[in-house]
C-alpha cells in the first residue's frame, strides 16, 4: 500500500478519528505489548491521557490472571500465528476499585510477512471495592518507586533506578495518588507505610515482603 497516496492519507485520518471516538477501550501495541497508540476510552481506564500511555507495557497496566495465557500467546506470535488471543486481566480503576475483564488481541499488519502489531480491546466485566481490612495491591515497580521516594530520591533518580522514563515514574505516581486520594508525594509515602507496602524500621527504605495468603486478613 502506498501510504503517501492522498487517498491513503484521507482514509488513515478517518480511521484515526473513528479510533478516538469509539467508546470501547482500544490500543495498538507492538508485538512485545508496548502501547503505540491508545484511544481516550483506554486511557480513561488508566486515569491518564492517550499520549502518556505510549511505551507502557499493556500487561503491567492490566495484570493477567493466568500467566499460562500470556505464555501461549507469546509462543503463537513467535510462530507468526494470526489468531485472536484473549487474556483475563484485572486492574485498578482511577476510583480505586479493582476491575476485572478481558483483553482481546488481534495481530494486524499490511503484509503477511511483516511483524504484526496487536490491536488490543478491553472488555470490562465487573469491579469490586476493597474493604479497609484488605491489603491494597501495588505492582513491584510501584513499590520500588515508593521506596525510592521515601529515601529522598528525585523523579529523575527514581527513573534511572527503575529503568523507567521520568514520564513513566510520574504516571505511576499519578495512578497511586488517584487510587489513595493523596495530595502530594509526602502523603503518598505516608500512605505506603500505613498500608504496609513499605517495611518499617529499615534504611534505606524498601518494600515490605509479600504477605502469605494464610496471613492475609479474612
Amino acid at each position: 500500500m502506498d501510504r503517501s497516496h492522498p487517498e491513503t492519507v484521507v482514509w488513515r485520518n478517518r480511521a484515526l478519528m473513528l479510533f478516538d471516538r469509539v467508546s470501547v477501550p482500544v490500543a495498538v501495541c507492538d508485538v512485545y505489548g508496548a502501547v503505540l497508540l491508545a484511544n481516550p476510552a483506554m486511557a480513561a481506564e488508566c486515569g491518564t491521557t492517550p499520549g502518556r500511555l505510549r511505551g507502557e507495557d499493556v500487561l503491567e497496566l492490566f495484570r493477567p490472571q493466568e500467566a499460562t495465557q500470556v505464555e501461549r500467546i507469546a509462543e503463537a506470535l513467535r510462530l507468526r500465528h494470526r489468531s485472536r488471543y484473549q487474556v483475563s486481566v484485572c486492574w485498578r480503576a482511577p476510583s480505586g476499585a479493582e476491575r476485572f475483564g478481558e483483553l482481546t488481541a488481534d495481530p494486524v499488519s499490511d503484509t503477511a510477512g511483516e511483524t504484526p502489531s496487536l490491536l488490543v480491546m478491553l472488555r470490562v466485566e465487573g469491579e469490586r471495592e476493597h474493604s479497609p481490612a484488605e491489603p491494597v495491591p501495588v505492582t513491584p515497580v510501584e513499590a520500588r518507586v515508593l521506596a525510592l521516594l521515601a529515601g529522598g530520591a528525585t523523579t529523575a533518580h527514581a527513573a534511572r533506578e527503575t529503568g523507567l522514563t521520568v514520564d513513566g515514574v510520574n504516571y505511576h505516581l499519578r495512578r497511586l495518588s488517584a487510587r489513595w486520594g493523596a495530595g502530594n508525594r509526602t502523603e503518598l509515602v505516608a500512605r505506603a507505610y500505613a498500608l504496609g507496602i513499605l517495611a518499617t524500621g529499615v534504611w534505606p527504605p524498601a518494600a515490605a515482603p509479600p504477605v502469605p495468603p494464610s496471613a492475609a486478613p479474612a
